[in-house]
């Protein structure tokens, strides 16, 4: 038995070597991850991210579109048979219709297939068949990506690490109220249990809603079908005694079960099989709610940037150590939001609330990059009056009402380094006034023919995403 699982393994090992010397001489394959916390617009941006690579009317900046390169693209059925297929036409029916709706957002893994075949080049070109390269697109809710990092922290070292961000965050009093009415220490019941997880996950939910962006268990937040599961059953206690039938005990177990059961084999089937990723930040929100969500926020994403496993690729590098991934793009949506007079202090923004995620990757061998982008924009830029002075801003039907309203937000602090100052230093308000930032619906579209939706800037991140392969 066991000389055959070793066989086996090594059947396994020289199989996975040669698919990966076949598909080097042939088709190319790039698994992009795109992921965000909630609101970000994952969905949003994959949608326009395809419709603009099928007709690529609006891509200057994708230097293959430009140039003529890529002579056809088409979705073929996704690889992975056990994911469920993300829903492109319905999400883009979504957009299209005379109404337009913003498309129901992440809520598991999916993913999409899109092949390109592609011109060759160089000398022999005339003689050299067209190269196809297969974009897999896997989208997944950044709160499971923030799980990763619940994979090096024991039961007690996460109690505290959830317990003190709870504190002084008027969310958690509900919580609060109700651990200080359990004995961890007394023999476990299902009750005592269940109660305490829905209430931190009470908690959790409206801290999302309140800004923050810093919240694990991510599977809390999106439970799916392991809703009133015992491994989503589980709440952090304070530090102290207790028996094994105890219910400090019993909750230290269903932690370990969720890292072993839920974090683990997301990690192993899905994340670490990625090439490159996306991760969009919806900074804007964020710096709106106040300097609290910002520092949750930085928190977060460098949370998220350690659960990345960066690195230069190669063929004897990922035969010998496993796939890298070797290009990381953080990314400031809803940039439609604002004026173009504003995009560059949003941009530098957001490259230093990631500054020490992106240097870690980089040391690493990855290369990264910050931009700030609308995957569709829904806003025109107008000037607005104000006692004499003119404003840059945009105009857009809100959210809610379906009224048109002209924004604009305040002035975009031009120093990260005082934002992010602010932020750390716990201030309650941001010392040059206030941001305002407001949501809007998708403007109605119509699309001339070999045109995807508009955008802001999508062309330039696919360059540096996969401009490399094609």
């Amino acid at each position: 038995m066991v000389l055959t699982s070793v066989t086996d393994r090594l059947g396994n090992a020289a199989g996975s070597a040669v698919g990966a010397v076949s598909g080097r001489l042939t088709d190319r394959v790039i698994r992009l991850g795109v992921t965000g916390l909630s609101r970000a617009g994952k969905t949003v941006f994959i949608t326009s991210l395809v419709a603009n690579l099928l007709n690529r009317g609006r891509m200057p900046q994708l230097l293959a579109a430009n140039e003529g390169r890529i002579q056809a693209s088409f979705l073929q059925p996704q690889p992975d048979d056990t994911l469920a297929r993300f829903d492109y036409e319905a999400h883009l029916d979504s957009l299209l219709r005379p109404a337009p709706q913003w498309p129901q957002g992440t809520q598991t893994i999916s993913q999409l297939r899109l092949s390109l075949k592609l011109a060759p080049q160089g000398m022999f070109a005339a003689m050299a068949p067209p190269k196809t390269v297969h974009l897999d697109i896997v989208d997944y809710p950044g709160e499971w990506l923030l799980d990763l990092g619940l994979l090096d922290l024991t039961y007690d070292q996460w109690s505290q690490q959830a317990l003190q961000s709870a504190e002084g965050r008027a969310q958690a009093s509900a919580y609060r109220a109700k651990l200080n009415s359990v004995d961890a220490a007394k023999p476990f019941d299902d009750v005592s249990a269940s109660q305490l997880a829905k209430a931190y996950a009470a908690y959790l939910t409206a801290a999302r809603q309140a800004g923050f962006s810093n919240l694990t268990p991510g599977r809390m937040l999106l439970p799916g079908d392991l809703a009133g599961s015992p491994v989503l059953t589980f709440a952090p206690l304070p530090k102290g005694a207790g028996d094994k039938r105890s219910l400090r005990a019993e909750m230290q177990r269903r932690f370990q079960a969720y890292q072993e059961k839920i974090v683990k084999p997301f990690f192993r089937d899905h994340f670490a099989k990625l090439d490159r990723q996306i991760v969009l930040v919806d900074l804007l929100k964020s710096l709106s709610d106040g300097p609290a969500a910002v520092a949750d926020l930085e928190q977060a994403m460098t949370g998220i940037l350690r659960a990345f496993r960066p690195g230069k690729r190669g063929f004897l590098r990922e035969l010998l150590r496993g796939r890298r991934i070797d290009r990381i793009l953080f990314a400031a949506s809803k940039a439609d939001h604002l004026h173009h007079l504003q995009h560059g202090a949003l941009q530098d923004l957001v490259a230093a609330l990631t500054q020490s995620a992106r240097d870690t990757a980089q040391f690493k061998g990855a290369l990264t990059s910050s931009i700030a982008l609308a995957a569709l924009r829904s806003t025109i830029e107008i000037d607005l009056d104000r006692e004499g002075q003119s404003l840059p801003a945009v105009k857009g039907l809100a959210l809610g009402s379906g009224k048109t309203v002209g924004l604009y937000p305040g002035e975009f602090p031009v120093s990260p380094a005082g934002v992010l100052a602010q932020a750390r230093a716990g201030v309650s308000q941001w010392h040059e006034g206030a941001f305002h930032d407001q949501a809007f619906v998708p403007a109605p579209l119509s699309l001339p023919p070999g045109y995807g939706p508009p955008h802001i800037r999508l062309d330039k991140a696919l360059q540096f995403l996969i401009g490399d392969v094609l």
